[in-house]
C-alpha cells in the first residue's frame, strides 16, 4: 500500500470520526436552576413575638399524651393500626422500597443456568453434520452479563429510587402524624358536643321553669297570656335544639369511629370526653431554623428534591459511551452419557462498546424531563416550607387569640349568670317584667354557647399547633442537608456539553 493511499484512508477516517462526534448526542442548554429555599430567609419573628419560648417545646412523639387522657391515647393508637389508610401509606413504601431494590440490582452482574435438548433432521446436503436422519442434541450453558457503570449513572438511578423511597417513608410518617391529630381534634369535638347538649338541657330546664312560673303570673293576673305564649315558644325551641345537640353528639361520634377505622357501632362505646386543660402556649427558641427538619413533610420533599438531582446524573450519563461484558460458557453433545465430557465445552466472551450518536432526540427529551422534575420537586419544597412556618404561625396567633376570647368568653358568661339571677328575683318578685327577664335569659343562652365554642377551639388549635410543628417527628441521619440540595449535579462529562 502507497503511503499516498494511506493517508488518504486516514484522511477519510478522521473525518468519518468527526462527523460521527459531531453527530453525538449532547446535553448544551440543559439544566436545573431552580434553588431551594433556606429557612432563614423566612422571617417570623415579628409574628412570633411575645410567645413564651423554650427550646425543649418541640412536641413529643406521642404528644397527645400531655393532657393525661388514657381514653384519647388508646383511640390513637387504635386509629394508627386499623385505619385504612395507614395500610395504603405503608404499601406505597414497600413499593418504593421494592423499586429502589430493582435499580440496585441493575447495577449488578447477571449470571444465568439453563439446560436444553434440540431434536432436528439436517439434510445430508449440509456436511459435516448432516446423516439425513433426526437426532437430538443435549446442551448446558452458564451466561454472564456485566454493564460497566463506567460514569455512575446505575448508581445514581439507584440513588434517586432510595432518595424516593425514604420519601414514602417519611411521607407514611407525615400520614401518621395527621391521623392522629385527626383523632385528637374529633376526640375534642366529641367533647364540645357533649358541653353544647349540656347547655341545651340547661337552656330547656331554665325555659321550663320560666313557664311555669309565668303560668302562675298569668293564673294572677301579673302576665299576659302573650308573654304565656312566648315562653311556651322558646321552651319548645329549646327543645328542639337539645334534639339537635343529641344528634350533633351522635355524629361526631360516627367522626372518630371513622378515624379508627370502624363502623358506626363503635362510637357507642366511647366514653363521654372532656375538654382538657390545655397547656400554656409555648414555643421552641430555635423557630424556625429547626422546623426545616421537623417536619414530615418539608423533609420528604427535600428527599425529592436529591433523588431528582440524582436522576439528572443518571439521564446525562446515558449520552456517555459505555462497556459491556458477556459471556457464554456451556457443554453440547448429542447423548446425554457425553455432555458432561470437556471435550464438548464451548465458551464465548464478547466484550462490548457503546455510544449514542443519534437517538432522534429522545436522550435530550429524557434529560429536560428530569430537569423539569427537579424544578417542581424544588418549587413543592419552597412550597411546603413556606407553609410549614406560615401554618405555625397561624396556629400561634389562634392559640394567643382564643385565650384572650376564652377569658373574655368567662367574663361575658358569669356576667350574664348574674343578670340572669337577679332578673328571676325580679320576675319572682313581680318587680321585673317579662321580657327584661326574656332578653336577660337569651343573653346568658348566647354566653354560654360562646363559651363551649371557643374552649373547643382551642384545644383543636393545640392539636393543629403540635401538628404544624412536626409531632415529634425526627428525621433519619441520612436525610439529605440542605446544602447538598442547593447545588445542581454537574455532568459527569462537561467536554460533551
Amino acid at each position: 500500500m502507497t503511503p499516498q493511499v494511506s493517508r488518504h484512508r486516514l484522511g477519510i477516517a478522521v473525518a468519518l470520526t468527526a462527523a460521527v462526534l459531531a453527530g453525538c448526542a449532547g446535553t448544551g442548554g440543559l439544566r436545573s436552576d431552580a434553588a431551594p429555599m433556606r429557612a432563614g430567609s423566612l422571617h417570623a419573628e415579628q409574628s412570633l413575638a411575645g410567645v413564651k419560648l423554650d427550646a425543649t417545646a418541640w412536641p413529643r412523639e406521642d404528644w397527645w399524651k400531655a393532657i393525661g387522657d388514657t381514653q384519647l391515647d388508646k383511640l390513637v393508637d387504635e386509629a394508627l393500626v386499623d385505619n385504612p389508610d395507614m395500610s395504603l401509606v405503608d404499601a406505597r413504601v414497600r413499593a418504593a422500597l421494592a423499586a429502589a431494590g430493582a435499580a440496585d440490582a441493575a447495577r449488578k452482574p447477571t449470571l444465568n443456568a439453563g439446560a436444553s435438548a434440540a431434536g432436528a433432521r439436517v439434510p445430508p446436503l449440509l456436511p459435516p453434520l448432516a446423516s439425513g436422519h433426526f437426532g437430538v442434541i443435549r446442551f448446558g450453558y452458564l451466561s454472564f452479563k456485566w454493564d460497566l457503570d463506567l460514569w455512575g449513572g446505575k448508581r445514581a438511578a439507584w440513588q434517586a429510587a432510595v432518595g424516593n423511597a425514604r420519601a414514602a417513608e417519611v411521607d407514611a410518617q407525615a400520614a401518621r402524624l395527621k391521623l392522629s391529630a385527626d383523632v385528637v381534634q374529633a376526640y375534642f369535638g366529641l367533647a364540645g358536643a357533649y358541653a353544647q347538649r349540656d347547655l341545651a338541657q340547661d337552656e330547656l330546664q331554665r325555659a321550663e321553669d320560666f313557664l311555669n312560673l309565668t303560668n302562675k303570673r298569668v293564673a294572677n293576673g301579673i302576665d299576659s297570656k302573650f308573654s304565656l305564649a312566648r315562653i311556651q315558644g322558646e321552651a319548645a325551641s329549646d327543645r328542639a335544639h337539645l334534639e339537635a345537640a343529641d344528634n350533633a353528639v351522635h355524629t361526631s361520634g360516627l367522626v372518630l369511629a371513622a378515624l379508627l377505622g370502624k363502623g358506626p357501632d363503635r362510637a357507642l362505646s366511647i366514653e363521654r370526653p372532656a375538654l382538657p386543660a390545655i397547656p400554656a402556649l409555648a414555643l421552641p427558641s430555635d423557630l424556625p431554623a429547626d422546623l426545616l427538619g421537623r417536619r414530615p413533610d418539608v423533609v420528604a420533599a427535600r428527599w425529592r428534591v436529591e433523588a431528582a438531582g440524582k436522576d439528572i446524573k443518571a439521564a446525562k450519563t446515558r449520552f456517555l459511551p459505555n462497556i459491556g461484558i458477556s459471556s457464554l460458557v456451556g457443554l453440547v453433545a448429542p447423548s446425554a452419557m457425553d455432555l458432561f465430557s470437556l471435550s464438548n465445552r464451548f465458551y464465548t466472551v464478547q466484550p462490548a462498546l457503546s455510544l449514542p450518536i443519534f437517538e432522534g432526540g429522545a436522550l435530550r427529551a429524557n434529560l429536560a424531563g428530569k430537569d423539569a422534575a427537579r424544578d417542581i420537586a424544588v418549587a413543592q419544597y419552597n412550597q411546603t416550607l413556606v407553609h410549614a412556618i406560615n401554618q405555625v404561625a397561624a396556629q400561634v396567633d389562634d392559640m394567643r387569640s382564643l385565650d384572650a376570647q376564652v377569658t373574655d368568653a368567662e367574663t361575658a358568661r358569669d356576667s350574664a349568670e348574674d343578670a340572669y339571677k337577679l332578673a328571676m328575683q325580679r320576675y319572682r318578685a313581680g318587680v321585673g317584667n317579662f321580657l327584661e327577664a326574656l332578653s336577660v335569659r337569651q343573653e346568658l343562652i348566647a354566653a354560654e354557647q360562646q363559651l363551649a365554642s371557643v374552649q373547643t377551639q382551642r384545644s383543636n388549635a393545640w392539636a393543629s399547633l403540635n401538628e404544624a410543628l412536626g409531632g415529634g417527628f425526627e428525621p433519619a441521619k441520612d436525610a439529605p442537608a440542605l446544602a447538598t440540595m442547593t447545588s445542581i449535579p454537574p455532568s459527569a462529562d462537561k467536554a460533551r456539553q
